[in-house]
């Protein structure tokens, strides 16, 4: 008689199809009770098979989601959202491995692959239930005025004398009937809406927050001066506008070399 555990043992595989990585997302999203952490571990699991599907025939093992890490920290991700895609990941590995589909060796690396390093700790003060509903009754609105192109301002205004929302949050729900209803939407609404609209064109992998930094990258191709698009985004800092840019130094080809000092 054959052993369940050595029926499992060789069925694992090192490289994981499509349908085997869903066959395991679906039991990693079943296994978590909170529908925020679904819709979390959904969105990191997927982003992460999008980019593992489009390497050439890789291995799930240690050193390939090392790679993953690697290529997140170059996207310039704050530490705890590499960390939370670093946790799909490793329960990805293990709901793998516990149905026979991934080497229990190779999700045992999978599992030792650390995170990224937080610089410093958090420290802080707590509200009581009061102090929280004082501070929320005493919010004032910070304003910060953009310039926006003429044809957004047109789609603006197309939507505002449709929808009635002359007040408040511009953009409300709709709902099956073609209804607006409540005051806003969610960030997990907009979410949804990019990516359906980047699936619809062909775009992989697009979060709501890269049409940010496209757009910063853009006006700079366009010959936007650094400290306007600084301006543009809101950045306290023109370090996190170089970020968003990914600019490098031109070493052989140096702004300065542009003044003419020696024609003088």
């Amino acid at each position: 008689m054959v052993h369940r555990n050595t029926l499992k043992r060789s069925k694992a595989k090192t490289i994981l199809r499509l349908l085997d990585l869903e066959q395991s997302k679906v039991a990693v999203l079943h296994s978590l009770g909170a529908a925020s952490s679904q819709e979390s571990y959904r969105h990191a699991i997927d982003e992460f098979i999008g980019w593992y599907c489009s390497e050439p025939r890789l291995a799930f093992n240690r050193s390939v989601v090392l790679r993953y890490r690697f290529f997140l920290e170059h996207k310039n991700l704050a530490p705890s959202t590499i960390n939370v895609r670093m946790a799909a990941v490793r329960r990805l590995a293990y709901e793998a491995s516990d149905s026979g589909l991934l080497g229990p060796e190779l999700a045992a690396g999978i599992r030792r692959v650390k995170g990224a390093k937080r610089l410093g700790a958090r420290t802080g003060n707590w509200l009581s239930l009061d102090q929280s509903r004082d501070l929320l009754r005493g919010l004032a609105l910070h304003i910060r005025t953009v310039p926006v192109p003429a044809w957004a301002k047109r789609t603006v205004d197309e939507w505002t004398n449709a929808s009635g929302a002359n007040e408040g949050l511009i953009f409300r729900r709709v709902n099956r009937l073609g209804k607006v209803w409540g005051k806003g939407i969610t960030r997990k609404a907009i979410w949804h809406i990019v990516k359906a609209a980047a699936g619809q064109t062909g775009i992989q992998n697009l979060a709501p927050h890269d049409l940010r930094r496209t757009c910063a990258r853009l006006c700079h191709l366009a010959g936007g001066e650094l400290e306007q698009i600084q301006f543009l985004l809101g950045h306290a800092s023109i370090e996190t506008t170089e970020r968003y840019l990914g600019c490098k130094q031109k070493l052989r080809h140096a702004v300065n070399d542009a003044i003419a000092l020696d024609d003088a």
